[in-house]
Formats: structure tokens, sequence, C-alpha cells
């Protein structure tokens, strides 16, 4: 059985799986008379491909009860997704690598900080929003489909993989 290790979100860690969405440390610029700080294009979205649009949706995410096993993960093959929690809620982001399956050994877990988000990149293996402890929205930028099966593959796990909260 895989316990996998919960580690930190960091742009460097999740490279690989997409972009952590946060407020930048430098740049953006002053609007609405001088009350808000405007920073932009703090995702590369990939959403309007091969005829999709883009879709903003609110997700009301209930925790995860512990231990977690990991059985199924899913992807986007034709679009980037991102999640950004609304309230200060840190939630667990679990990912993986493979071109037609995950392969358990690439499974990562990370833990944010309640003030990051994640956009996935297309194709990116992960499974769904896992809120922690408590009740959490969710802000969702995706992509509206025809046919939503066209651009979501879900398969099973096959690694034996538990997550503790701990």
């Amino acid at each position: 059985m895989i316990r996998p290790m919960r580690e930190a979100l960091t742009a460097e860690a999740f490279a690989g799986y997409g972009e952590v969405v946060e407020v930048p440390e430098t740049g953006g610029r002053i609007i609405n008379s001088g009350t808000a700080w405007r920073y932009d294009d703090v995702a590369a979205l990939a959403l309007d491909r091969e005829g999709g649009r883009a879709l903003l949706s609110l997700f009301r995410v209930q925790p995860a009860l512990f231990p977690l096993r990991c059985t199924r993960l899913e992807r986007h093959p034709l679009s980037s997704q991102l999640f950004l929690p609304l309230g200060e809620r840190p939630f667990l982001v679990v990912v993986a690598l493979g071109r037609d399956a995950p392969d358990p050994a690439t499974l990562r877990v990370f833990v944010t900080n309640g003030h990051q988000g994640v956009n996935y990149a297309p194709g990116t293996w992960h499974h769904p929003t896992l809120a922690l402890e408590v009740e959490t929205d969710f802000l969702v930028l995706g992509r509206k489909d025809t046919h939503p099966a066209d651009n979501c593959d879900e398969v099973p796990f096959q690694g034996d993989a538990v997550f503790e909260l701990t």
C-alpha cells in the first residue's frame, strides 16, 4: 500500500502538472481610483481549443473523509481546469503523470496554504477536488463542451494509495 507524503504546494514542485495560482509578490497595477490591485495573466488558460468555450462554475465540496483510498483519477485532455478556493481554505491536490493512464509511481499529494489555487494543464491526471475539514466553495474555470465526455477521461487508479489527514 502506498501512503503518499503530502508536500507544500509550490510553483516549482507543481510545474509538471500545471500552475499554482496566487497573488504574485511583485507586479500588478493600481486600479479603481487606488482601491484595488490588478494582476493579469496569473494562469495560462487553455479553454477554447477545438470548439469549446470558457465555463465559469462554483463547486461546493464536502470535506473528504480520511483515511481516503484513491480509486479513480481524471483528466481533461482538451483544456486546462482552474480551481480557486473561496475563503481561506486549504485543500489537497493529488496528481500523477502518464500518457494513457496515471502512473502510480508518479503520484504526488500537495497541500495548499488556503490562498493558493491550481490550474491543471491539459491532460494532467488528478483526483477530484479534496476539501479538508470543512465544506469549501471553489470558483472553477473550465471548458464547456457540447458533449462533456469529450473532455473528461476517468479511469480506475491502479495503485493502492491511501491519504491520511495528518
